[in-house]
């Protein structure tokens, strides 16, 4: 492949280390004298030739977007239509890329965005136009096919388990005459990968959390109270963990607010609230619950130092394919040992990976349903192992960089996105 410029995106929910793959993708570029070109908020960006010149940036700001949560390009949610519905948009692409000489495209997502990056490497191929299309894994979810695990997760897992263990400790100090049920809520809404994470918090048979909810058991709601009132009975108190994605026996979202997101997803409305006005209905008891939402996926002063190690190695390895010219793959993580933790970067095809969803093996969930095994356990703590803490200056706060964000001149005439 002739020598052009590189075009990176970031797409879908953020991560505390997602920063960190767009800082190894620039530096590994600028190693081989590629120019990377960022698209602001995503796909979007590149359709409406929203580009921004990264060559502006100095090497301090691209070191520092290792340690710097969020997305420093923006992201979106926004999901092609297939190419035989909608051929517009792809026509945009290809001559967007054209237009500013573009002949790598690194999208740093997950499924949904994985699918984008595999119709876009089908597309320049109809239209004759030399481009490597590469996925690069991020998401908090976990829930990327092929991957031992995705660049996101373990900083995530890491917050839900200690936050949990905190939160316990503080619900077990006034249990006594104030809180008796503590519900946290976990992201993940059709697999139960970070609410297992929260199992992390406790090891003996009492600790906390009680009980977890996964979405891949279904929720009995008299069997739940049940097991509430157990707790309560025996321990003084209890918490437990809900993923976001609980379902009844209908099938339906405990928490569904009947409304869809960009991707077509379900939007939820809470399952922890619904959870504690139930508690507090059926069983007297006085409940307190919280959503941490954005924290857990945005907290980069606790995340893993796995996890950043993985961040780090996947942006790297997305520029080697890239000069490889490999196309339509995406670099995986593959553990070859838990004990000492062992792990390697692999290609793997973006057909195996887009639209597909990783579910919590059933081998990790407890016979009873409610809590992890011993395999998960074994899988888990190798992820959430080391401490990567920001740089904090004299003000106590974590010292975070925002870039210039330099844009570069458009060469053609606006495009609708709708």
């Amino acid at each position: 492949m002739s020598r052009g410029n590189l075009l990176y995106a970031q797409s879908g929910g953020v991560t505390a280390v997602i920063n960190a793959t767009a800082s190894a993708v620039i530096h590994a570029a600028r190693e081989h004298h590629i120019k990377v070109l960022a698209a602001r908020n995503g796909i979007l960006g590149a359709l409406r030739e929203e580009l921004i010149d990264t060559s502006k940036e100095s090497a301090a700001a691209i070191r520092a977007l290792a340690h710097t949560p969020g997305g420093a390009f923006g992201t979106c949610r926004y999901k092609l239509k297939a190419p035989e519905v909608d051929r517009a948009p792809y026509q945009r692409l290809i001559d967007v890329f054209r237009a500013h000489d573009i002949r790598w495209f690194l999208y740093n997502g997950g499924n949904d965005s994985a699918d984008t990056a595999l119709k876009l490497s089908k597309i320049a191929v109809e239209f004759g136009y030399p481009l490597a299309c590469i996925g690069v894994p991020k998401t908090v979810d976990n829930d990327l096919a092929v991957t031992d695990c995705c660049p996101g997760f373990a900083s995530a897992a890491k917050y839900t388990a200690v936050s949990v263990r905190e939160a316990a400790l503080d619900v077990a100090a006034m249990a006594e005459t104030s809180t008796k049920v503590f519900v946290y809520e976990a992201m993940g809404r059709h697999a139960g990968w970070l609410a297992a994470a929260a199992g992390m918090a406790g090891h003996k048979v009492d600790d906390a959390p009680h009980l977890i909810l996964f979405p891949e058991r279904v929720f009995d709601e008299a069997d739940f109270l049940a097991r509430v009132q157990a707790t309560v009975a025996r321990v003084g108190y209890c918490v437990v963990v809900a993923s976001e994605g609980v379902r009844g026996a209908d099938g339906k979202f405990l928490a569904e607010a009947g409304t869809v997101d960009a991707f077509g997803h379900a939007q939820l409305g809470g399952v922890a609230p619904h959870l504690a006005q139930v508690i507090k209905d059926q069983l007297g008891l006085k409940v307190h619950w919280t959503v941490p939402d954005y924290l857990q996926r945005s907290a980069r002063h606790l995340a893993s130092a796995t996890d950043l190690k993985h961040a780090l190695a996947v942006g790297r390895a997305a520029v080697g394919y890239a000069r490889k010219g490999l196309n339509a793959v995406m670099p995986v993580i593959v553990r070859t040992s838990d004990s000492p933790y062992r792990w390697k970067i692999a290609p793997a095809p973006l057909e195996e990976l887009a639209n597909r969803e990783k579910k919590l093996p059933t081998h990790f969930i407890r016979d009873d349903g409610h809590g992890i095994t011993p395999a998960a356990r074994r899988y888990f703590a190798p992820l959430l192992r080391g401490q990567v803490p920001p740089p904090y200056g004299k003000d106590g706060m974590p010292r975070y960089v925002s870039l210039r964000n330099v844009a570069v001149d458009k060469m053609l005439p606006p495009f609708a996105t709708g």
